[in-house]
């Protein structure tokens, strides 16, 4: 009930946003342009990467799967893109030393930001203390340099409270940003989730003395549909702290 009554003020203070040329720029500048499909090549992925230099700017990241990391750190050398990719994806629930191994693997190949499903559903089974050993000890793995986003898949956790307390016990023990979704599951992002884990980064922030990012991802296709998260989180981050050290979009949709 509690996050029910807060997000209900943020929510319902959005209002229409005029798609300028300029909020064109900025969202982009914002998104991890994504591709994570059992039918990726190395030609779609260098595809990708072309892409990730827009008319209007170049996009935040490209994210891919681990086998494509080395190509396109090469694609993308020289750029401002950074590269991404995704571990214990999509389940969740690879053990944590296949999980580091795979994180090894991707550090040698250059990756840059590393996007790790939380052990939700160990999680949601009370083993709190083992999901929090999970992320801390990955963090370890990725070093200060490389970061790392931890994805809590808000359409499991469903339950607001469970998104928040998850959000706060993942940046306790380290993540450096809370992302909504996999994408692989039939709920998304939603404004509702979106708008829990803003409050608590922001709340982290004081505590943790850091910056803590929230990435969004799982359904955003349109500029108006990423246009509404850009605007909650100017209203609770504050416009100047939305910037990419602090907020993501993840998709694979929105530059068509």
């Amino acid at each position: 009930m509690y996050w029910t009554d807060v997000i209900k003020e943020h929510i319902q203070t959005l209002k229409p946003v005029d798609i300028t040329p300029q909020l064109i720029q900025r969202i982009l500048g914002l998104v991890d342009l994504t591709s994570l499909n059992s039918t990726d090549t190395e030609q779609s992925v260098t595809t990708l990467c072309e892409k990730a230099q827009t008319p209007w700017g170049p996009v935040a990241a490209v994210c891919v799967y681990p086998q494509f990391v080395h190509l396109a750190v090469v694609e993308l050398n020289h750029t401002p893109v950074k590269v991404a990719t995704v571990t214990n994806f999509p389940e969740g629930e690879n053990t944590l030393d296949s999980v580091l191994m795979e994180i090894g693997r991707a550090l040698q190949d250059g990756v840059q930001e590393i996007d790790v499903v939380f052990p939700y559903q160990r999680y949601l089974a009370g083993e709190r203390e083992y999901a929090q050993t999970f992320i801390s000890t990955c963090k370890a793995a990725c070093g200060e340099r490389v970061l790392l986003k931890a994805i809590l898949e808000t359409g499991i956790l469903s339950d607001l409270d469970k998104i928040a307390n998850a959000s706060l016990d993942v940046l306790g023990a380290g993540a450096d940003f809370i992302k909504t979704s996999t994408g692989k599951v039939s709920q998304g992002a939603t404004l509702e989730a979106a708008a829990v884990m803003l409050l608590v980064a922001q709340q982290a922030v004081s505590q943790l003395k850091r910056e803590c990012g929230v990435k969004i991802a799982g359904g955003v296709r349109e500029i108006h549909q990423a246009a509404q998260y850009v605007e909650l989180a100017d209203n609770i981050m504050g416009r100047e702290r939305v910037k990419t050290s602090t907020f993501r979009i993840g998709t694979s949709k929105l530059l068509a």
